[in-house]
């Protein structure tokens, strides 16, 4: 026993623990973009990250998966919350979508990702990055008016935000150069990370240089000092007083099966021991994970593969690196939230658009290996 405790004790210093730290740089601007994209708190986000990271990665049966918001749920998630028109209504489709993955778990119907054709799939997620690309152009434009494409559309860049249109071009840019030539250089420092920095930078040099060009306060990031007041939970009361509830969260729990076993399944190819993760397992770790987010105030969960994928290219060896992440996460949130406040939203919205043109391309199908 002493035995076994030493080896993973070395595994975590030596390869989990850099890991760790490599997969929260990736995810903390992407539990705080996919949040803001489906409409939800910012704190939504990382609430999620954080259960994602150590509920599930201590349930699952994978050992190099990570789990948290995915942008591959925004859309439904924002039309959820628009058509009930109440974050504590919404959080109960997260529990009622861990539920129907904990009944897929028992039921042991993890075997039905095989029978989606991958035209199905492909098309569908095709639909999501065009819509999660559309939601990007008013942030990026400064624009903040739900009816941006109604009215605003003709005459947005003559109204744009200078600073905000200059950040957005500039990341976008160096988002876009930076994925393609896949510079040596900076493999250590994770790309929606980098993007941030520079968006800080540049954020900063307006406001130094050209204060008529600085960002306004509603264009950061604003996760508030003490969060854990901030949290809103679910309305049990109104849980059988709209049918859409039920609907949404039927909805967002079989997308996000359908999503998390895609994952899995790329992320046990890309796997240099070739483990396999066993799919029933995963789906009930899923649902008590989404559970739990739906209690505690955060968007629904799946496992994702760019932080799966970023947790095997950054070394790491057992699960205990998705936890790590999530330690890393936490200890943000509690004891340094302002660094996040200084976050303009454009940095996020250039990230969040390259990621709606992955999903849009079919590539984006061949990076995660055969599908079904």
């Amino acid at each position: 026993m002493k035995r076994t405790l030493k080896y993973y004790r070395f595994l975590w210093i030596r390869h989990d623990l850099p890991a760790g730290l490599s997969v929260f740089l990736v995810a903390l601007p992407l539990c705080l973009g996919i949040a803001l994209a489906s409409g939800a708190p910012l704190y939504s986000g990382l609430i999620s990250g954080i259960i994602g990271g150590s509920v599930i990665s201590l349930l699952s049966g994978s050992e190099l998966s990570v789990s948290g918001p995915a942008a591959g749920l925004s859309t439904v998630v924002a039309e959820a919350i628009l058509s009930l028109g109440d974050f504590p209504m919404f959080l109960l489709t997260v529990i009622i979508a861990g539920l129907l993955q904990l009944l897929l778990a028992v039921l042991k119907l993890g075997i039905i990702v095989n029978y989606f054709p991958s035209a199905i799939i492909k098309g569908m997620l095709s639909v999501i990055g065009i819509i999660l690309i559309s939601k990007q152009i008013p942030i990026m434009l400064g624009f903040d008016q739900a009816d941006f494409w109604h009215t605003f559309f003709l005459n947005s860049f003559s109204n744009a935000n200078v600073g905000v249109l200059l950040i957005s071009i500039i990341s976008l840019t160096l988002y876009m150069i930076l994925e393609k030539l896949q510079f040596k250089v900076l493999k250590s420092i994770p790309l929606p990370l980098l993007i941030v920095i520079v968006g800080i930078i540049i954020s900063n040099l307006l406001q130094i240089y050209f204060p008529h060009f600085q960002l306004k306060p509603h264009q950061f990031v604003n996760v508030p000092k003490n969060s854990i007041t901030n949290i809103q939970y679910p309305a049990f009361s109104k849980i059988f007083l709209h049918t859409e509830i039920w609907q949404f969260g039927l909805t967002i729990g079989l997308l996000a099966s359908i999503e998390t076993l895609l994952s899995v399944e790329a992320i046990d190819k890309l796997d240099r021991h070739n483990r396999i993760t066993p799919v029933n397992r995963e789906l009930f770790a899923q649902g008590i994970g989404n559970i739990l987010c739906g209690l505690l105030g955060g968007i629904p969960v799946t496992a994702v593969v760019v932080r799966g994928a970023a947790n095997i290219d950054a070394g790491a060896k057992t699960r205990f690196a998705a936890l790590t992440h999530s330690i890393f996460l936490l200890l943000t949130v509690s004891l340094v939230p302002f660094l996040l406040n200084i976050i303009p939203f454009a940095s996020l919205a250039s990230i969040l658009l390259v990621t709606g043109y992955n999903l849009r391309k079919s590539n984006f199908i061949k990076i995660c290996g055969a599908w079904a």
